[in-house]
C-alpha cells in the first residue's frame, strides 16, 4: 500500500525518503544514483524501495464497509 516507515530487515527509517525517491525517478534519474544520494546503502533497504508497489490509489477506488 504505502512505503513502510522502517525497513523490515534492519529496523532504518526510510518512510521519509519515499517522496523523494519517486520524484526523482518520474524526473527520469538512475534508481542507483538516487539511492546512492539519499545514503539507502544496505540492500535491504534498497530492495525495499526498488521493490515497492504504490497500490493506495488502487485500493482508494473501492468502496468501505
Amino acid at each position: 500500500m504505502i512505503i513502510p516507515i522502517r525497513c523490515w530487515s534492519c529496523g532504518k527509517p526510510i518512510g521519509h525518503l519515499w517522496e523523494e525517491y519517486v520524484d526523482k525517478v518520474n524526473a527520469g534519474e538512475d534508481r542507483k544514483k538516487i539511492l546512492d544520494s539519499l545514503k539507502v546503502e544496505r540492500y535491504c533497504c534498497r530492495a525495499m524501495m526498488l521493490g515497492h508497489v504504490d497500490l493506495i490509489d488502487t485500493t482508494a477506488q473501492f468502496k468501505k464497509f
